[in-house]
């Protein structure tokens, strides 16, 4: 098959070499002046001419010519109409073409393994088999024996428990992270020691390489691996995991298994290239091995764990394994665009449900490493996320043969489109780590400043105010953040984002001459918080509506009247507004004693109950000046009517007010103070039932208070 494929070389540089020389004495013969005949017998051709004259001459070469010849499509069609070849043809032609260079490479295995033994004999002659082989043995138990020094030294951590409890999460989270990560560093550090000590032969050195990186990707995964199995099986603060240990282990086993054997596979790939395999030997090989992936994949797939209670889908199970072995077509016929978004639309969601979960296991597990760090906690999470996602694009792009340097300097419509997508994906996942930063120091600085836990009046409307202000700021910034990445994003694929923000400015003059009831009540509402008119959870009336603020947003306010009702008013309708729990209020009350009363005794009597008010350990933190007698109001009909106050906390004053006139009433009976009711005497005979009917009606009337004017 070699020297097939030469042969077929060297006919084409003869054809080749006869055209130019054809053309070149074609041109000769036209513009050249005719020779006489002594100087055409002088210009004699080389010898090596004629040595390929001769060849062309044989019956071998004729006929070939003539099959190359008969070969040759005729034009049929004008070259606009070969231009336009549909997208489907291209597709087939190149799997077509693919297939055929794996066939023909697999075909001329034995004679490329043959050449490869020779280059290895000579490779390794000078040196010795019995040295390479030691170092090759070096290569591979350095890392391990280097690891197991450490863990001899280093032994490993243990929980240590006391008669009631056991040693908190967050030391036992870091020794597990400690002892998993650090002897992986190790066995990758001890690795590149033989790696880079030992003089190896040229091609011998390229294997190692391949070999060191390979060993070090699979003890590294392996690490991660059971450190992620540590983290999602921590239990929660109420004792529960989130992924049970025996699921975590059979995932982690088939992933490191997985893993493994693909970074062995791809160094066994790489041991192909020094030892001169063609191209498609190497793919050949590749996709030999990677039957050995599919049965990974489909092994894991039929005996996954199920919960319990639960029956393994058999419908999904048929579907994943055809939809691997879908894959694994993609990937033998060479439509990797397909074959990338069949592995991303698979990998990718579990890996960022994986890291999602390690980080809410840290986050709620008790006394846990980032157990009470909300700001840690978001940037691990979204980080990795990140880190994740944004890996994954520029793989993406690499495995379509899209070179960074290319894809900055190119101006074609792919490597802008390329440029600008990739682009567009890190700003997105800058603006989401940035808004769920925002996000989680808002929510956090809210939780802290709850009202039910202020100490002081002050600090209460401190809270209060910040309770009204950060759900409004970050409502502002969610929509900030979401349009600055929108336009960025759309900038770096070449949009022209000046026309869009002129129109978005005419759009939004047109909107707000449109909608002024909307922009009326959104400019008042920033201007009732700018004065701080009020806040979350105090009362207000305003015209129609009063009760307790609950919420906000840009246009509107929640009240909850006291019965239960929930109003949302808009900030335009609000008008002027009566906050009755701002600082402070004076609640008074009237009396009406008779005319015989001892005002004097009357003011000591209230003045005791002042006092007793203030000793009483439930109202006095809520008395700002306590129950006292203002004096004489007025004389009225049948009593002398006097006027009592007091100043205390807003809303407070209904139940110290309630508790202050039960006290009065026991304390006016027991000092011999009688309240005055207005009486009604009829004389005459007979009469005294009227009169005493009369009477009660009177009383009734005066309580109840003024009749409703007539209309």
């Amino acid at each position: 098959m070699v020297l097939a494929i030469g042969v077929r070389g060297v006919l084409h540089l003869l054809i080749s070499v006869m055209f130019l020389l054809g053309v070149a004495s074609t041109g000769a013969a036209q513009t050249a002046p005719a020779s006489t005949p002594s100087a055409a017998t002088t210009a004699q051709p080389p010898a090596e001419v004629r040595q390929i004259l001769d060849l062309m001459q044989t019956p071998q070469v004729k006929e070939w010519m003539a099959t190359q010849t008969r070969a040759q499509p005729q034009p049929t069609t004008t070259p606009a109409e070969t231009g336009e070849v549909s997208a489907l043809s291209e597709l087939v032609d190149h799997a077509r073409r693919h297939v055929e260079m794996v066939s023909d490479a697999a075909m001329a295995i034995p004679e490329e393994v043959a050449s490869a033994s020779d280059i290895v004999e000579r490779e390794v002659a000078p040196a010795g088999w019995v040295l390479i082989t030691t170092e090759v043995l070096v290569l591979f138990l350095a890392g391990a024996v280097a690891e197991l020094l450490f863990r001899i030294v280093v032994p490993k951590p243990r929980v240590r428990q006391s008669d009631d409890e056991v040693m908190t999460v967050a030391h036992h989270a870091t020794a597990n992270l400690f002892y998993r990560i650090v002897p992986a560093v190790v066995f990758a550090a001890a690795t590149l020691v033989p790696l880079l000590a030992f003089n190896w032969p040229p091609i011998t050195r390229s294997m190692a390489i391949a070999i060191a990186i390979a060993l070090i990707v699979a003890r590294v995964a392996v690490a991660l691996g059971r450190l992620l199995v540590a983290l999602v099986t921590l239990p929660r603060a109420d004792g529960e995991r989130q992924v049970s240990r025996a699921k975590a282990l059979f995932w982690f086993r088939r992933c490191a298994l997985f893993v493994i054997y693909f970074a062995f596979g791809w160094a066994a790939i790489q041991l192909l290239v020094p030892l001169g395999f063609s191209e498609g030997a190497r793919y050949f090989v590749g996709y030999i091995l990677g039957l050995g992936l599919l049965a990974i994949a489909v092994e894991a797939v039929w005996s996954r764990p199920v919960e319990e209670g639960e029956h393994r889908s058999l419908t999904l199970s048929w579907g994943l394994t055809i939809y691997f072995g879908l894959l694994w077509l993609l990937w033998v016929t060479g439509f990797n665009l397909l074959l990338w978004i069949g592995i991303y639309a698979v990998l990718l969601p579990r890996a960022l449900t994986v890291a999602t979960l390690a980080v809410r296991s840290l986050h709620q597990a008790e006394a846990g490493l980032l157990a009470q760090r909300r700001i840690a906690t978001v940037l691990l999470d979204r980080g990795v996320r990140a880190i994740i996602i944004a890996a994954a694009a520029f793989w993406f792009g690499r495995m379509l043969g899209l070179a960074a340097d290319r894809m900055a300097a190119g101006e074609t419509m792919i490597d802008r489109i390329a440029r600008g997508a990739i682009g567009g994906i890190v700003i997105l996942l800058a603006a989401d780590l940035l808004w769920h930063l925002a996000r989680a120091y808002i929510n956090g600085k809210l939780d802290e400043s709850r009202i039910d836990g202020a100490a002081t009046d002050e600090e209460k409307a401190r809270r209060a105010r910040l309770q009204t202000l950060l759900p409004i700021f970050r409502n502002i910034l969610a929509v900030i953040i979401a349009v600055i990445a929108v336009l960025m994003v759309l900038s770096g694929l070449g949009v022209q984002i000046a026309p869009l923000i002129a129109g978005a400015g005419v759009v939004g003059v047109a909107v707000g001459f449109g909608a002024q009831t909307i922009v009326k009540d959104v400019i008042s509402g920033m201007f009732y918080l700018w004065d701080d008119a009020f806040r979350v959870g105090e009362y207000i009336e305003s015209g129609s509506h009063k009760g307790v603020v609950e919420a906000f947003s840009l246009r509107s306010v929640k009240l909850r009247h006291h019965r239960g009702p929930l109003t949302t008013v808009p900030f335009g309708e609000l008008g002027a507004v009566k906050n009755l729990n701002r600082d402070w209020t004076i609640d008074k009350i009237t009396l009406n004693v008779t005319y015989d009363t001892d005002l004097v005794k009357a003011k000591k009597v209230i003045k005791q109950i002042g006092q007793q008010l203030l000793d009483n350990p439930d109202y006095s933190p809520h008395i700002i000046e306590t129950l006292k007698m203002k004096g004489v109001e007025q004389f009225g009909e049948f009593a002398i009517v006097i006027r009592l106050a007091m100043m205390t906390k807003p809303g407070e004053q209904f139940v110290i007010r309630r508790n202050a006139l039960a006290m009065i009433r026991n304390a006016f009976k027991e000092n011999g103070i009688e309240f005055a009711v207005p009486t009604v005497q009829v004389s005459g005979e007979g009469h005294e039932a009227e009169a005493r009917a009369a009477a009660a009606r009177h009383t009734a009337q005066r309580s109840a208070g003024p009749e409703e004017p007539a209309i």
